[in-house]
């Protein structure tokens, strides 16, 4: 059996956050297809990459991760979108509820944490 190597697009509009996921990922043996800064490019990395997995900041000036999360699931329903965060409200945990999204990390990130979410996700 051949081991294929999982690929990930990253979404955060803080460019550091963005830098240091990437980083981490790739060390981990995960290959980085693109990054992004909003909603609105995640949406079309996504279409245009096709990851096995997606990570997307929540909280993001003009396009949010709410909406990365509709937009992306009308392309492609079946899409592993792994959200980060650091909002704990329920509000945010309301919303999340109501578009079905169970994979959450939350910030300042756990490493180890975020790697054995990837390998549940896409095993």
């Amino acid at each position: 059996m051949t081991s294929k190597t999982i690929t990930a697009v990253v979404i955060d509009d803080d460019l550091d956050n963005v830098e240091l996921f990437t980083e981490y990922l790739e060390m981990n043996g995960i290959e980085v297809l693109a990054k992004g800064y909003d909603g609105k490019q995640a949406v079309e990395l996504y279409e245009e990459r096709r990851p096995d997995v997606i990570f997307v900041d929540i909280v993001m000036p003009h396009y949010d991760g709410f909406y990365a999360i509709e937009n992306i699931r009308k392309f492609d329903p079946d899409a592993k979108i792994i959200m980060a965060t650091a909002d704990l409200t329920s509000n945010t945990a309301d919303q999340l509820d109501d578009l079905h999204v169970k994979t959450v990390v939350y910030k300042p990130y756990e490493f180890e944490e975020i790697m054995s979410t990837v390998l549940k996700l896409v095993e």
